[in-house]
């Protein structure tokens, strides 16, 4: 971080499937982003940086070009039709943010990260004024220059473990469809500290996902540091309160 350095940042991901029908291209699910919404703003306190995954917009978009985390494109017409995707998302969710009095502002990684084979990286300063003017940086999953392979996709995921380092986070929280990391009869699994203990438990996303499913948040998430929490929408404000909730990675 600079030498004007945040304290007590919380990093908050909404899964794109909690914010939007994946089954239906191009929606948002409005209901449930509001009362997401509205629980931001009555129980974050400190900084918080939001980080909102693809969903129905994204991942629709990144699919019908044949882009993922790996696979890229030369094509400028595609990367501009998945990164307008992600903005009208965006939008969306800084729109309602705002609506609860959350003081929202949009961050685009296309213009701020890019990625070679063998890193990623993120411009931070600005996010970091933006929190010392407690303003809350939204951040999306989206396209970014990745060098020698034209453009490729940035996860959400990918965006909250490096935005946890750059920021020195103190709590990280995932917002997804189900309450945590689930066993073989569907009980949520209180802890993981390794991926071999659960590799045989997680599957693949039932809905068109380009950037690995729950697999890839439980590998993501085991490089952190920091505790991370897999919880669901109900457990959202337990986990603004305290910083854990569904199943903790650590």
């Amino acid at each position: 971080m600079s030498d004007q350095q945040t304290e007590d940042v919380t990093v908050l991901k909404l899964g794109g499937s909690v914010i939007t029908d994946k089954d239906q291209p191009y929606t948002v699910a409005e209901e449930q982003l509001g009362r997401l919404a509205e629980t931001i703003a009555d129980h974050c306190e400190g900084n918080v940086v939001i980080v909102h995954g693809g969903g129905s917009f994204g991942h629709a978009a990144a699919a019908s070009h044949g882009v993922s985390t790996t696979d890229g494109t030369t094509d400028a017409g595609a990367i501009v039709e998945i990164h307008r995707a992600m903005g009208e998302l965006n939008q969306a969710v800084v729109d309602r943010l705002q609506e609860a009095e959350v003081p929202a502002l949009p961050v685009r990684p296309l213009s701020v990260a890019r990625r070679t084979d063998s890193s990623f990286s993120l411009a931070s300063l600005a996010i970091e004024a933006m929190l010392l003017e407690e303003f809350v940086p939204v951040l999306h999953g989206d396209v970014l220059i990745h060098e020698g392979s034209g453009s490729t996709i940035i996860s959400g995921d990918e965006l909250v473990v490096e935005l946890a380092r750059l920021l020195d986070a103190t709590r990280v929280g995932l917002c997804s469809t189900v309450p945590g990391v689930l066993d073989d009869e569907g009980a949520v699994i209180e802890e993981v500290t390794t991926y071999e203990a659960v590799s045989d438990v997680l599957g693949e996303s039932e809905s068109t996902d380009v950037t690995g499913g729950m697999a890839a948040k439980v590998k993501e998430l085991l490089a952190l540091s920091t505790p991370a929490a897999i919880f669901d929408p109900d457990e959202l404000a337990k986990f603004l309160d305290s910083g854990e909730a569904g199943t903790m990675i650590r």
